[in-house]
């Protein structure tokens, strides 16, 4: 079963890292996406820019409106994804519980939905 483990982190936590231990991090974070290639988890995984650099698209009778920014002021972000391959919730919870950005955030566990 797929599973997309988002990556959560509050604003601010990985610009306040040293430069030394934002290396650190990526170093860690690339080699545990080597694991979970070798492992059989891995399908994709991507870090994503900071929410400065998004756009909001939403379309309401059938006009769209673009507006920039995040979609909510919030504390918390979304600075990644990781999707899987698990046999199951239990799992994808280990693997998710590997991920290096755990330990400064925190990692949504979700089941991609099956159409199917």
């Amino acid at each position: 079963m797929k599973y997309l483990c988002l990556v959560w982190c509050e604003e601010g936590k990985f610009e306040a890292l040293s430069n030394e231990e934002g290396k650190q991090l990526d170093r860690d974070s690339l080699s545990y996406d080597q694991e979970l290639v070798r492992s059989g988890h891995m399908i994709a995984a991507e870090a994503l820019q900071s929410p400065g650099n998004s756009v909001v698209v939403r379309v309401r009778h059938a006009e769209t409106s673009v507006t920039d920014g995040p979609f909510a002021e919030a504390k918390e972000q979304i600075g990644g994804f990781i999707l899987i391959e698990a046999r199951d919730l239990n799992d994808a919870i280990r693997v998710a519980a590997g991920i290096p950005l755990a330990k400064l955030g925190s990692i949504e566990v979700r089941p991609v939905h099956d159409f199917g």
